[in-house]
């Protein structure tokens, strides 16, 4: 996609990361085990992104777990070490986000990230722990003052569609001080929308669609990470949901 419009593909795996490329993506949030949020993808998924599809902007979630994002020292020993290693080895930039146990910021823990991402000169983006702030306002500013280049936020609602009247206040106070990326909930029948109601020009997607694996449920025992007649199959990205999007967002921004 060309100019300043962009539309983010979220991943999961190698996998996923090839059908974004294929779909036209040039840029995706790499991450495994969607079904809890998103977690740290593994170097190996990494390398195999990096040297496949080159030309793809690979931006890397750091997070160790599922729940929320206030992290006991352990983990972000963890935290730590993996932001360091996925830059290593080739990340474009890092997906990170650490609360108290107030949701304020952690300003220690994410200084700390912060100056890894920035030893790499690689782009460091605050991901949907932004959408448990009491004041976005006041968060937004900090993140700021601390040198963040992104902020993924649904506008404090469960959807970026719900929260579009944020979002649009939030592009309209620090748009051109930070790059406001929204996302839950956008897919190419309401991105455009989206945009225009909030004045944004960076959308993130899951473009999900679903593989059966026959062995999830056998007998008594199961494995199921999905409900209902979803019981035996996981979440993907699908190239062709990813090639409506980017077509939808480039015909927008050809009306710019």
């Amino acid at each position: 996609m060309n100019g300043n419009y962009v539309a983010e593909v979220c991943c999961g795996s190698f996998y996923d990361a090839k059908q974004a490329a294929l779909g036209g993506a040039k840029r995706v949030e790499l991450n495994s085990a969607l079904m809890l949020g998103g977690l740290t993808p593994t170097i190996s998924t990494l390398c195999l992104v990096k040297e496949q599809f080159p030309k793809l902007k690979v931006v890397a979630m750091v997070r160790p777990r599922g729940a929320g994002f206030c992290y006991t020292e352990e983990e972000f020993m963890v935290m730590e070490r993996e932001c360091r290693s996925l830059l290593e080895h080739g990340a474009d930039g890092i997906a990170f986000g650490c609360l108290r146990e107030d949701a304020s910021l952690d300003l220690e823990k994410n200084q700390r990230l912060l100056e890894i991402i920035r030893s790499f000169g690689k782009e460091a983006v605050f991901h949907r722990a932004f959408d448990c702030s009491d004041d976005p306002f006041e968060t937004m500013e900090r993140l700021i003052s601390m040198g963040v280049h992104r902020v993924l936020t649904s506008g404090l609602k469960q959807t970026a569609l719900e929260g579009a009247e944020l979002i649009g206040e939030l592009q309209r106070r620090f748009g051109d001080k930070i790059e406001i990326l929204a996302g839950s909930g956008v897919n190419a029948s309401n991105a455009c929308d989206l945009m225009e109601r909030t004045g944004i020009s960076q959308v993130h997607s899951s473009c999900k669609a679903w593989h059966t694996d026959p062995t999830t449920v056998r007998g008594s025992v199961s494995y199921s990470i999905a409900p209902g007649e979803r019981e035996s199959q996981y979440d993907v990205v699908s190239e062709e949901l990813v090639r409506r999007l980017m077509e939808k967002v480039a015909a927008f921004e050809g009306k710019q």
